[in-house]
């Protein structure tokens, strides 16, 4: 072309253009090849360029790329980092898990009994709930586990049961038949705490060896500590005259008490305590031969014994006012069981309970059918309808229809000294002293 021959063309004034020889021409073809070659790279590497069939071909006649190894150190890490997180999470498991532990006799037994006796306990008892004896005394659940239920846990599993029990939501240490005062019964309350001293010391020992146990150091802090006990030692000095029976209370009010303190002392900062219901309301103590019913108040109970309650109940709250005073950064709540299992008779009928002071199961028919000598179990007893509404199961426990109204009003807070409800209580942690 003239411009490109023009411009590549000798130097010189004036005069014609001189001609271009062969081997400049060579070196033009050469020259144009290497910028057609460098043209078409381009086109072809570039991004959009060439068509798939060409970008298949070079991604065949490139190398395979080898992958790159995740660095020794990096791996471990994220291993590590994944093992915190579990761990982590069990402990967020772990602090947000309700603990209880009960102390107490029959009112609160899931089992104890049974289990530590060998007793075998035949239908009909548990046929309102479990629909197969379970140890309770009851056709249903006793009081205890309607509290278990509210607070979103399973039942407590009895201390002294060898199969079937998980203690990781706390233990029932309650016997059937204990008393608050030692050496009467065998697991009397000191026996009870003392087990309870055992358990802990136990799962304290098994995690300092690097292992888990169903309750660690912060659950045994911020458990709930329950206590349902006395009835038993009311009831044996109900055969004295009234003056001696109140003078008996004292001494076991002070068991009550010192149970409290060294729980307190083994790091225990939140009670939970129960008075006596209105045991001259109880079928087995209205069945018991009298000279008249000159004792019997406007509800058909025994004003002598239900006053004993109430007094027992007095004295308990007053203890409970004492220690307040030196366990300062403890919360100890009174519950009023008498008020609430004397409305279950005085306002039956609120409660859809036709026969108050008569025992579903049991001998003898109306008013009370109650016999001593004959027990719930035996073939020829007399057995309410199921889905019937009764207060007593067998003469001295409640159905579970009764546990399970008693336990609303002790979860409602309005029967507490002070006047707290159980589910805040739970969601509270209480530092030492």
């Amino acid at each position: 072309m003239a411009s490109a021959t023009n411009g590549f063309a000798g130097g010189g004034g004036g005069g014609g253009g001189k001609r271009v020889g062969p081997l400049r021409v060579q070196y033009y073809i050469v020259m144009g090849a290497v910028a057609a070659a460098v043209l078409l790279a381009t086109l072809r590497y570039m991004p959009g360029g060439p068509g798939p069939a060409s970008a298949a071909a070079a991604a065949r006649s490139r190398p395979a790329r080898t992958p790159v190894p995740t660095p020794v150190g990096t791996a471990r890490a994220e291993v590590a980092s994944a093992a915190d997180e579990e761990e982590e999470e069990r402990r967020r498991k772990r602090e947000a898990r309700l603990v209880l532990f009960n102390f107490g006799d029959s009112n609160s037994d899931t089992g104890g009994v049974a289990a530590v006796m060998g007793i075998r306990i035949a239908p009909p008892e548990g046929r309102a709930y479990f629909h197969h004896p379970t140890g309770r005394l009851s056709d249903g659940r006793v009081v205890l586990d309607f509290i278990c239920e509210s607070l979103g846990t399973h039942h407590l599993s009895p201390f002294m049961k060898p199969l079937g029990s998980n203690f990781t939501n706390g233990v029932n240490f309650a016997i059937a038949g204990s008393t608050a005062t030692p050496g009467t019964t065998t697991f009397s309350l000191d026996v009870q705490v003392d087990q309870f001293i055992f358990f802990k010391e136990r799962c304290n020992d098994t995690i300092q060896r690097g292992e888990s146990a169903p309750v660690d150091e912060r659950g045994f802090q911020n458990a709930l500590y329950t206590m349902d006990i006395g009835h038993n030692d009311i009831n044996g000095v109900l055969h004295l005259p009234y003056d001696e029976m109140i003078r008996k209370l004292p001494p076991v009010i002070a068991e009550i008490k010192k149970a409290i303190e060294r729980l307190h002392k083994s790091g225990a900062r939140k009670f939970w305590i129960h008075g006596t219901g209105a045991l001259g309301c109880m079928p087995q103590k209205l069945a018991m031969p009298r000279d008249d019913d000159s004792d019997l108040d406007e509800h058909g109970c025994l004003s002598t014994i239900n006053n004993v309650c109430k007094k027992f109940n007095t004295l308990l709250s007053e203890a409970l006012d004492e220690l307040r005073l030196t366990l300062k950064k403890s919360t100890i709540v009174f519950v009023d069981m008498f008020a609430i299992k004397y409305d279950l008779v005085a306002n039956h009928k609120k409660y859809g309970i036709e026969k108050p002071l008569m025992t579903c199961c049991g001998h003898g028919g109306p008013p009370y059918n109650y016999d001593p000598k004959e027990s719930c179990m035996t073939s020829d007893k007399y057995l309410c309808k199921l889905g019937e509404k009764f207060i007593s199961w067998d003469g001295v426990h409640f159905t579970d229809a009764a546990n399970g109204i008693v336990a609303s009003k002790v979860l409602s807070g309005e029967y507490n000294i002070p006047r707290v409800k159980l589910a805040s209580l739970m969601n509270t942690a209480k530092s030492d002293d």
